[in-house]
């Protein structure tokens, strides 16, 4: 989609507005710091989301949310975009991802059970699973001489024949962007069927996969496994704030454990879903493919330029363009920066990328890039990188 000037309208985007939001992204740094941590997009809202959320307020319906018509909304986005039938009563809202991962902790492992995860991670991960009274195992990821991240299934094995009794996946996997293949997937499900490890599968970024890459929802291929998975579009239209995400469960028994789980925790769910952001949802999944699409596009054209920057201005820094989401893990070991990466940017260079050492132990020397602004702001961040490095 284009602008009347023929330009993307992922490039409409002024620094000076950008500034005027109160989000943690622009208010976290004095304004001469330019934000590139947090995963949170610069884009203008979809204008269905937009439109659903401005119509919402100006009949002043801004009270508790009613979640109804969400599993509705979502089965029919996950048909359109994943060729996935999904039966809408296996599916309950809930206030974001990570609270949906903390109630299925719940009800497929006891008590301070092994959790197994794959660093490095995405953060919460490494707090939700001790908030729970559950005990991280860790089986991290694998990666070949080309830079390529990858499931290590001999570490995997490992962390489940210890006593492990849940997995929480990361599909697609922040920071690193990989998706999982169906093969892959199958044979996590395998093992985890032989060890008898549930699994929990985060999946807030499968709208966002690059164009001609395939996803593919670990319930629809978990076939008796117990198994629960997380979506939102709170990553892919920018909508976080709003608080809302839904839950699925993989088969009947799970689905009402799932569901009583839920019900016996009003408090804690019911209560803290965003009526604005159920709206919101709903708005995304129904009407906001064509946008969604664009967006692909548009972060595709995105990880191509910062190759080409990083070749140009900073060579020595390795970067592996991800399959999905608009955010990129880049190694920085040879920039031989001592201390935090993140921190020399920062300091030197007036740019804010998320620290490496968030995502698990041995990533110190890694920072994660958000690439989801326009390409001038894409540009200005890597100058700015190498600019701390000189």
């Amino acid at each position: 989609m284009t602008t009347r000037s023929g330009s993307s309208q992922f490039d409409a985007i002024s620094l000076d507005r950008l500034h005027e939001r109160r989000s943690e992204k622009w208010a976290t740094h004095p304004a001469d710091v330019l934000p590139a941590f947090v995963a949170e997009m610069d884009f203008d809202l979809a204008a269905p989301v937009r439109d659903a959320i401005d119509e919402a307020v100006a009949r002043g319906d801004v009270g508790y949310a009613h979640s109804a018509e969400l599993p509705a909304a979502f089965a029919y986005f996950a048909r359109d975009r994943f060729a996935w039938d999904v039966d809408e009563a296996e599916i309950f809202a809930v206030p974001d991802v990570m609270a949906g991962v903390a109630e299925a902790l719940h009800i497929l492992s006891p008590p301070e059970a092994r959790v197994v995860i794959n660093p490095p991670v995405y953060p919460p991960f490494y707090d939700v699973i001790p908030h729970e009274g559950r005990t991280i195992a860790a089986a991290p990821l694998a990666q070949d001489k080309s830079g390529r991240w990858s499931l290590d299934f001999d570490a995997l094995e490992r962390a489940f024949a210890s006593g492990a009794r849940a997995y929480l996946l990361c599909s697609p996997h922040n920071p690193v962007g990989r998706v999982w293949t169906q093969a892959e997937l199958r044979e996590v499900i395998a093992l985890c069927e032989r060890y008898g490890v549930a699994l929990v599968s985060d999946e807030s970024h499968a709208p966002l996969t690059m164009p001609g890459v395939a996803f593919t929802p670990a319930p629809s291929v978990s076939g008796e496994l117990p198994c629960v998975a997380l979506w939102s579009a709170s990553k892919a239209f920018n909508i976080a704030g709003l608080k809302c995400a839904v839950i699925g469960a993989s088969s009947g028994n799970i689905r009402d454990k799932l569901r009583a789980r839920l019900k016996s925790r009003p408090d804690e769910i019911e209560s803290r879903i965003g009526h604005l952001g159920v709206i919101a949802t709903i708005a995304a999944f129904r009407h906001g493919a064509p946008w969604l699409d664009s967006l692909r596009e548009y972060l595709d054209g995105n990880r191509r330029l910062l190759g080409d920057l990083l070749q140009e201005k900073i060579p020595q820094a390795r970067y592996v363009p991800p399959e999905a989401t608009y955010l990129a893990w880049l190694d920085c070991t040879r920039l031989a920066i001592d201390g935090d990466p993140a921190q020399r940017f920062l300091e030197r260079g007036r740019v804010a990328l998320e620290p490496g050492r968030k995502f698990g132990p041995f990533a110190d020397r890694f920072v994660r890039l958000n690439m989801g602004t326009s390409r001038a702001l894409l540009r200005e961040i890597v100058t700015r990188m190498a600019a701390a490095l000189r």
